[in-house]
C-alpha cells in the first residue's frame, strides 16, 4: 500500500522536519520518504487546505460500554467515533458489566482491537467491581497488559486502599488513575454549587469536594513515594484525572513544584461552558465533574498554558436516550466527545497548534509509558491529518448514543485523517 499526501505542515516538535511543508510517502505502513514533489506510480494521493500531520493522537479518558452496554456503544463504534475525531490510540475505562477486573474481560477488550486502525489499550480496575472494597489482581491485570489502574468513574474514596495500590504499583512501574471526588460531598448533586444551581433549586456539587480529595491523594502520594523509583522512571505514579477547579490546578502546580510524581488532564468540553450555561436545564451539559464558574475556568486555561496540566482528554461519556432525555435531576452524567475534542481545544484553550498536539500525543504517551512515536524517514506511520484553521459543521456522530451539546454547530479545526496499522481512513 502507498499513500502521498502532498503539501503537509508537519507538526512534530521532535522531528528535524517540525513545522516545515513537505510531501509523505508512506509505503507498507512506514515513512518511505519526506521530500518535495515526490511522486510514487499507483499511490493514493491525499492532500488539503492547510493540512498538517501529527504523530497520532491519544485519548485517555473513553467510557466503551462493552461488554455490557453495547446499545450505549460498543467496540466497533467507539473505534469509528474515536478516528472521525482524529484519535489512534485510546485507553478505554473499566466501568464495564462485567468490570474490567479480570484477565477474561481484559483479554476480550484488548483482543477486539488487535490490527485495527485505532488501538485499544485498557485501563482495568483497581478494586473488584469498582466497588471500591476489595482490591482486584493487579500484578496478574498488568502481566495481562492493563496499562493503568483507576475505578474510572468512582473515585477511590477510601485512603488505606488508595496507598496501597500507590505501594503496590510502585515496584511495577505501574499508574494509578483517580478522579478526586469525595462522594459524601456530592451526593444528590446535580451541578456545580453557586449562583447557579441556587437559581435552578438543584443540590449543588462544591468544588470543596475535589479539592480536599486531591490533597489528601497527594498527601498519600508523598507518604508513600519511593524517590529511588521516581529516579529510575521519571514518569508519574499517580495521574489526576479531569481537574475543574482552580484550587485544583493550584495544587496540581505546587505538588509538581516539589517533585511528586504526578500528572493530569482536563476535559476538553470544560473549556467551552461555565456553570451558568445550565439555567436552560440542558441535560447534554450535565456533567461530572460538573462544569464550574469562571474563575475556574481561567485557572484550566492557565493551567494548560504553563503546562500544569499535561493532557486534554474526551471524557467520552455515551448514554442512549433513555438515559439523558429526561428531567434534569434524573438524567446521568456524561457528553459525547470524542469527536469534538480537537475543535474544542482549538477554539477555547488559547493554546497555539503545537501545544494543543503535544497535549494529545507526546505527554499522554510519556504518562502512560508508551514508546514514542515521530515522523521520520523509516519510522513506522502512525499520523493524525487535520486542519487547524477549517470550520466544520458536527452534523453526524459516529457514535451510537447523541448525548452532545455539539450536534448542529460549526465549529474550527477539522480532522481530515487518521493512519494507522498499514490503514488509511479519510474524511
Amino acid at each position: 500500500m502507498k499513500v502521498l499526501i502532498r503539501s503537509v505542515r508537519i507538526i512534530d516538535k521532535k522531528s528535524s522536519f517540525h513545522d516545515q511543508v513537505r510531501d509523505i510517502l508512506i509505503v507498507d505502513g512506514k515513512i518511505a520518504q519526506i521530500g518535495d514533489d515526490l511522486s510514487a506510480e499507483g499511490a493514493e494521493v491525499k492532500e488539503g487546505n492547510g493540512l498538517c500531520v501529527s504523530t497520532g493522537w491519544i485519548d485517555m479518558r473513553v467510557a466503551s460500554r462493552d461488554p455490557g452496554f453495547e446499545h450505549k456503544e460498543d467496540l466497533v463504534s467507539v473505534r469509528e467515533t474515536a478516528a472521525h475525531g482524529g484519535f489512534t490510540e485510546i485507553v478505554l475505562l473499566p466501568n464495564t458489566q462485567p468490570v474490567v477486573d479480570s484477565k477474561d474481560t481484559l483479554n476480550y477488550i484488548r483482543q477486539s482491537g488487535l490490527g485495527s486502525l485505532v488501538k485499544l489499550h485498557v485501563a482495568a480496575a483497581v478494586t473488584k467491581k469498582t466497588a471500591g472494597v476489595d482490591f482486584t489482581e493487579m500484578i496478574d491485570l498488568h502481566t495481562a497488559g492493563a496499562i493503568a489502574f483507576t475505578d474510572g468513574e468512582h473515585p477511590v474514596q477510601n485512603a488505606d486502599l488508595f496507598l496501597k495500590t500507590i505501594l503496590y504499583l510502585q515496584p511495577l512501574n505501574g499508574l494509578l488513575m483517580n478522579r478526586p471526588e469525595d462522594t459524601q460531598l456530592t451526593i444528590f448533586g446535580q451541578m456545580h454549587e453557586g449562583i447557579t444551581s441556587t437559581l435552578n433549586g438543584m443540590k449543588g456539587m462544591p468544588s470543596l469536594a475535589e479539592e480536599m480529595m486531591l490533597n489528601r491523594d497527594l498527601k498519600l502520594l508523598e507518604y508513600a513515594l519511593d524517590k529511588s523509583t521516581l529516579e529510575l522512571t521519571g514518569q508519574p505514579m499517580l495521574h489526576i484525572s479531569l481537574v475543574s477547579t482552580k484550587e485544583a490546578v493550584d495544587l496540581i502546580r505546587q505538588a509538581k513544584e516539589k517533585g511528586l510524581p504526578v500528572s493530569c488532564d482536563v476535559a476538553a468540553h470544560q473549556l467551552a461552558f461555565e456553570d451558568k450555561d445550565l439555567i436552560d436545564f440542558d441535560t447534554n451539559l450535565k456533567v461530572n465533574p460538573p462544569f464550574r464558574g469562571p474563575s475556574d475556568h481561567q485557572a484550566i486555561r492557565e493551567g494548560l498554558l504553563d503546562g500544569t496540566i499535561d493532557a486534554i482528554v474526551s471524557d467520552h461519556n455515551p448514554h442512549d436516550e433513555e438515559s439523558k432525555n429526561l428531567e434534569f435531576d434524573h438524567a446521568d452524567f456524561g457528553i459525547t466527545g470524542l469527536e469534538t475534542v480537537f475543535s474544542l481545544a482549538k477554539m477555547y484553550s488559547g493554546l497555539n497548534v503545537e501545544d494543543i498536539v503535544e497535549k494529545l500525543t507526546t505527554k499522554p504517551r510519556h504518562i502512560l509509558r508508551l514508546e514514542e512515536t515521530n515522523i521520520a524517514e523509516g519510522s513506522v506511520a502512525n499520523l493524525t491529518f487535520f486542519e487547524p484553521e477549517t470550520d466544520w459543521t458536527f452534523s453526524k456522530t459516529y457514535s451510537k448514543s447523541k448525548n452532545t451539546p455539539f450536534l448542529g454547530q460549526t465549529l474550527k479545526g477539522a480532522v481530515r485523517g487518521v493512519f494507522n496499522n498499514s490503514r488509511l481512513e479519510w474524511f
